[in-house]
Parts: structure tokens; C-alpha cells; sequence
């Protein structure tokens, strides 16, 4: 049993992360390394290929949107130095820079290193940024501060190799209560916080969601566990990846999320499995410490509402924390983004004000915490000095939308622009529904939920119509995605309309509802009383384009006639992959596992060795034309064909000697005998490759083949 620390400012570890980012750009730049090999350890550094050519997108990797006010302020330093002059909030807490070049993102790395930030994982195939309710710690209806347990959750994935290399990236999120602020319905892993005690005793756990997400196929998370105490969610979650890694699939793209693996094989079938994982966890129980930061009480003041700019402001935005007598202000952020200047002075009325605790949110808004009543007045009016003091958290006003064809390689229409004409509307015609938080309305750029559009009362994602030799931009309609009373729902497809006549349908949505709501009905609940088919007469009649305008053909932002230009994502990983290449791949695991051995870092060391196992048994089937698709088929696939076709020679057990792994605890004898097996094995694989090829030609892989 270990102990988890809750931090990983690891100056060492950080270092030895910047020295060899820049050996691989180094690498890359003169020719040395293969683009597309390199692509794919880039993105795991949180390097991101933009819509324009030779500029990067650079994503931070910050656990539940938490950042200090010299964070911040390094943040905007980054943002004017080596960006665009915008920090970009995301739906995923975090923060983006576009317009970076590649050489550059060692010098972000180098400076988020002084102030214990990084960027490892941001993007690629590994667990990604773990997200939380921002009302986490502060929330009256929490039964406990979730923030350690996401912190804990969050340092033991960062570097661990079981999830460096995955078929496909996995999000976790954690909610502060059964409200799920923090959207644990739509996440791989989902994880809302329960207490359980009796005879004068308590326990602390979490009902664990999994299998759920967004995306051209949006499901529901299922239910795992209703209750796992607390010291238990690590190694849970190990396993669960573990199960993920080895039967994922890799080889078609838009079925290797976690969400196709539990509907494939069945939410018993994958627990059963999770709990054979469990057998070869190095600790059953790793405690996590959880100590509750302790306030000074306040006496609860009132506040002054006089002026009604700032009572509107007040309604909407703040609520009193759990700690008695203290505020938190939520700061509305049009589209999520801030410049260098505004960022900057935002953490100087921070200073002033709040604690110096800010949090990111998933609406792409910011959360104040720790705030005396008798200083709102004053803090809303510096807020709105520079821009920042809108009224209407949550509202219809309160768009999301991710920058789409701005910067995305994927974006197929402009999100951010018809972001704003939504937002204008809304203040503008509908002023009162700024304190209804009913209506959300959030807009991706392409089907591929960066906005979250799926999760929705009101939702577009680009898409495009063709008219003859036109191509018009569109947005697809869908209608009662989001929470209500704690439950998730996802949105339905409605009809798909020419962007420029999204307004007219938001117009056209809300007079609907005004006029045939029953009593406070929520619009989720409208949605699903009413039905698709009712959406689709509604909206109807601004899908006929037989009439349609000049200016229908224009995306919003732009002055010519739309032209529609999808490049290839990165999410994927890559497409490069020859056998030498492969083995070599095998060999650098080896080498890891051997040194990680020799630091008695025996967990990692045995993955490294499993890993080393499924690489080389891969370069051996391509390399006699047999496709993979999952990592336990390759293993089976090469006992099959290699060693049963009597192609290999291999004394044992293949599969089962691999699969020791799941079996037993990793101690450190069986481990050292597993790492020279795992060498022994690769070495034969590199052995019976030369004498196949005599030592010349190499074989290209093409992108039907999946990159383990």
C-alpha cells in the first residue's frame, strides 16, 4: 500500500521532459526523425498542428482549470511572447495558444516549468487533462473537496507508460455533487462523491461512471460502481485503462473510444475484466490525502443591490460559498478568450479581491472564490473596466463555442462568429432570459464536439448543403442535451440549415417555447415531450434554399463565397509505420523497462516490458501481412501464426506468459525476469527479421494498419 502525493512539481522530472522535447525538435528540424514519428510524441507534449500552415496550437495540461495568479500571469506572458495574443479557455479547463511556432514550444514548456505547470498528455492518445465542477471545495451541496482526489488522479497518469500510448485519448471528470457540474455523463470516467458510514463511522467514495462521450455517436456513461471508497479509485482506474489498452480497438479510428468498448462487450462482461486487471495492480489500495482547508467564519453580510447593473450581475453570476460569509463570482468570457492585457490585469484585481485560487470552467468562463461580500461592489466594477462584467452565467447569452474554422484543421464551418451574433441576440432582444439557466447553447465546428454541442438545450455543429454547384455552410440543429436534476441527456438531431439562418432559428426556438411551455417546464424536458418530429415541422421552412440569398453563401466572418476545406486531425495518433521502425519502437521500451528495473520502479517497468512484448509481436505479423486491430489480438494472432504456425520458435505459453502482468502484484524478482524474458523475445523478433530480409529492403505499413 502507498501513499499518493497530491502535487507534481517535480523539478527533475520536468527538466528531463523539456531536454527531450528539444532533442526531438532538434531531431525533427534537421531531417533525423520522421514527421509523422514525430507527430506522434509532439502531441503528447501538447503540440498541435493548426489549420495554417507551419504554426502549432500549444494546449496546457491544468487539473480541474486551477491556476494561481502567477500562473495566470505567466499564461499571458506565453500568450504575448510566443502566441497569438489570446489565451483560449476550453471546454476542457484548459488553456490554448495558436499560432506557435514549433521551435517555440520548448520555450513554453521552460516557462511553465518555473511556475509547476507542463503540458504532458495534453493532446494525443494518453488520459488527458482530468476536469472537476470549479465549484469544487466551495459548493454547499458537496459532501467533500474533490480537488485532491483529481490532483492524486492526475500525477499518477502523467507520465505512467500504461497510458502513453493508447488506441485513443481518455477524459475523466469529477463533479462536486449528484448536480454533476462536472459533466461526468458525457467522460470515459466519471467520478461523483459519496459518503457512507455507520455506527458513528463515515468513508469517503465515489459512484464511478464509465463509457460515456460525445462525438457523431454520443452515449451515456454507465453506472460501475455506486460506491468505491475513496482509496480504491486509483487502482480502479489503472485497471480500467489496462483493459482499455489491451482491448481497444486501434485500427478504425471512430471506434476506438472507451464508450464502443463498453457497448461492445457489455457493462458486466468489462467490469469482469477490470476486476482480473485488479489481480496484477501493484497496490489494491493507495490513500489519498484529503485534508479539508479550514476558513475563519464570517458573519454573513448583505450586500447592496442598489444599482441594478450590479444587482442583474449578482443574481446571475455569484452565489454564497459553503464556508459562511464567504462569495464566488463567476467572470463571463466571450468565447473564452483573453488577451495578455486583460489577463493581466485580472490577476491584479484577483490579488485584490479573491483567493488566489482561480479555476477555469468548461463553459469557458473563469470562477472567483473566497470573496467578501462588502468587496463585490467594487470587484464587479473593476471586472467591467476591463471588459469582464457581464451579467448572465449559464444563460442563453453565455455561448460556448469552439474556434472551429479559426485555427482547427477540422473546423468545416466558423463557429465563433455565429457565437457572437447569438450572443447579441440574446442580450439584446431577449434580456430576461440573462437569468435563466435553462438554455445553453453551445456550437462546435464540425461534429466532433470540441463545444460540447451534443450536450446541449440548444446545440449546432458545422456540416455544409449542396445546391448545385454550390456548397452552402451549415450547422446541423440539436435540440435537449444537458443536465436536469442531476441527469445527463444528449441531444437529438434535428434538421441541418444554412448557417446564416441559425439566428432566425435560435428566434424561432425560444418564441416557441415562450408560447407552449407548461408553467416552468425546462427545455430539456420540452424537447422530450414535444419529440423530434415536432422540431423538424418547426424548422422546416428555413431549410428551403430554392430562394436563397448571395450572402447565404458567405460563412459568417468571411466575404467571399464559402469554400469548404477539411484538413486531417491529429486526434488519431499517425499513419507512419514501417516494421524496422517498429522494432526499434520495441527495443526503446525494452531499454525503458530495464532502467525504470534498475530504480526499482517496478510497475512501469513491467508495462514497458508488456508493451515491448505487443510491439515486437506486431512488427512480426505486419511484416507477414497479418492486420492488427487490439492489442490481445496481436498477441493471440501471433501464437497463432507465428509460434503454432511453427514460423517462431517460443517454449511456453505466448499469451499467457505475457498476460502474467494481469496475474500478480509487480514485485520486484518476477519483474526483473519479465523485463530479460521481454528482451530476450524482442531480440528473437529483430533476429528472425533479418534473416528473413537478409539484412536489406524494409517494409512501409500504410494507415490500414494500426500505430501501437
Amino acid at each position: 500500500m502507498s501513499t499518493m502525493k497530491t502535487t507534481d512539481i517535480r523539478p527533475d522530472l520536468l527538466a528531463q521532459d523539456i531536454e527531450e522535447l528539444s532533442a526531438k525538435v532538434n531531431l525533427f528540424q534537421t531531417g533525423q526523425m520522421h514527421e509523422e514519428r514525430f507527430q506522434h510524441y509532439r502531441l503528447t507534449r501538447g503540440v498541435y498542428g493548426q489549420r495554417q500552415v507551419g504554426v502549432q496550437m500549444f494546449r496546457t495540461k491544468i487539473p480541474y482549470g486551477k491556476v494561481t495568479i502567477a500562473q495566470l500571469r505567466t499564461l499571458a506572458h506565453l500568450a504575448r511572447t510566443y502566441g497569438h495574443n489570446n489565451l483560449h479557455i476550453t471546454t476542457r479547463q484548459n488553456i490554448q495558444l495558436h499560432y506557435v511556432k514549433l521551435e517555440n514550444s520548448v520555450h513554453i514548456w521552460e516557462e511553465l516549468a518555473k511556475v509547476g505547470m507542463n503540458a504532458m498528455g495534453a493532446c494525443g492518445n494518453t488520459v488527458r487533462n482530468i476536469t472537476a465542477s470549479p465549484e469544487a471545495g466551495i459548493d454547499p451541496n458537496e459532501p467533500f473537496d474533490v480537488s485532491p482526489y483529481v490532483e492524486a488522479l492526475y500525477a499518477f497518469f502523467l507520465r505512467n507508460p500504461i497510458c502513453q500510448d493508447m488506441g485513443r485519448k481518455i477524459k475523466i471528470a469529477f463533479s462536486s455533487s449528484d448536480a454533476d457540474s462536472g459533466y461526468t455523463y458525457f467522460h470515459d470516467f466519471g467520478f461523483i462523491p459519496r459518503i457512507r458510514g455507520n455506527n458513528g463511522t463515515s468513508t469517503r467514495g465515489f459512484k464511478i461512471v464509465v463509457g460515456g462521450g460525445l462525438g457523431a455517436v454520443s452515449i451515456p456513461a454507465l453506472t460501475i460502481h455506486e460506491f468505491l471508497p475513496a482509496d480504491e479509485i486509483i487502482p480502479f482506474t489503472e485497471a480500467a485503462i489496462r483493459v482499455f489498452d489491451r482491448y481497444g480497438e486501434r485500427q478504425k479510428r471512430q471506434k476506438a473510444r472507451m464508450k464502443f468498448l463498453v457497448k461492445k462487450l457489455g457493462l458486466a462482461a468489462f467490469k469482469e475484466l477490470v476486476q482480473r486487471e485488479l489481480e496484477g495492480v501493484s497496490n489494491a489500495i493507495i490513500p489519498i490525502p484529503a485534508t479539508e482547508q479550514t476558513w475563519p467564519q464570517r458573519n454573513v453580510q448583505s450586500v447592496d443591490l442598489e444599482d441594478p447593473v450590479f444587482a442583474k450581475w449578482f443574481e446571475t453570476n455569484v452565489f454564497e460559498q459553503k464556508q459562511k460569509g464567504f462569495y464566488a463570482a463567476f467572470v463571463k468570457v466571450h468565447l473564452g478568450d483573453l488577451s495578455p492585457e486583460v489577463a493581466e490585469k485580472l490577476a491584479a484585481i484577483v490579488a485584490k479581491y479573491a483567493a488566489d485560487d482561480i479555476r477555469f470552467t468548461a463553459e469557458q468562463n473563469l470562477l472567483l472564490r473566497f470573496i467578501d461580500a462588502e468587496d463585490l461592489p467594487s470587484l464587479h466594477r473593476e471586472l467591467s473596466g476591463i471588459g469582464l462584467g457581464d451579467a448572465g452565467i449559464f444563460s442563453a447569452a453565455d455561448v460556448t463555442s469552439c474556434p472551429g474554422t479559426d485555427t482547427c484543421a477540422l473546423g468545416v464551418t466558423n463557429s465563433t462568429g455565429l457565437a457572437t451574433e447569438l450572443k447579441d441576440l440574446i442580450t439584446q432582444k431577449y434580456p430576461d432570459l440573462l437569468s435563466e439557466r435553462d438554455i445553453h447553447i453551445k456550437i462546435s465546428g464540425c461534429m466532433n464536439s470540441c463545444g460540447q454541442h451534443m450536450a446541449a438545450a440548444i446545440g449546432f455543429h458545422g456540416s455544409s448543403i449542396k445546391k448545385g454547384p454550390y456548397v452552402i455552410p451549415a450547422m446541423q440543429v440539436v435540440l435537449g442535451g444537458g443536465l436536469h436534476k442531476g441527469v445527463g441527456h444528449m441531444a437529438q438531431k434535428v434538421i441541418k440549415l444554412p448557417t446564416k439562418r441559425i439566428p432566425a432559428v435560435v428566434e424561432t426556438l425560444l418564441e416557441d417555447f415562450a408560447a407552449s411551455r407548461q408553467g416552468e417546464e425546462p427545455y430539456i424536458l420540452y424537447v422530450l415531450r414535444q419529440g423530434k418530429a415536432y422540431f423538424y415541422d418547426l424548422l422546416k421552412p428555413l431549410a428551403d434554399i430554392d430562394g436563397l440569398k448571395e450572402s447565404e453563401l458567405f460563412d459568417w466572418g468571411q466575404n467571399s463565397q464559402y469554400v469548404q476545406e477539411i484538413g486531417v486531425g491529429e486526434c488519431a495518433g499517425v499513419a507512419y509505420d514501417m516494421v524496422g521502425a517498429i522494432l526499434g519502437d520495441a527495443i526503446e521500451q525494452i531499454e525503458k523497462a530495464e532502467l525504470a528495473t534498475s530504480e526499482q520502479r517496478n510497475p512501469e517497468a513491467r508495462y514497458h516490458a508488456y508493451t515491448a512484448h505487443v510491439i515486437a509481436a506486431k512488427g512480426w505479423l505486419l511484416s507477414h501481412d497479418v492486420a492488427c486491430n487490439t492489442q490481445i489480438k496481436i498477441l493471440e494472432d501471433f501464437a497463432e501464426h507465428a509460434i503454432q504456425g511453427k514460423n517462431f520458435a517460443f517454449e511456453g505459453d505466448f499469451v499467457s506468459s505475457v498476460l502474467t502482468i494481469r496475474d500478480q502484484p509487480a514485485n520486484h524478482a518476477a519483474v526483473l525476469q519479465y523485463v530479460k524474458g521481454a528482451r530476450l523475445f524482442v531480440e528473437s523478433v529483430i533476429d528472425d527479421r533479418a534473416s528473413a530480409l537478409g539484412k536489406s529492403s524494409e517494409k512501409l505499413v500504410i494507415r490500414d494498419y494500426y500505430k501501437a
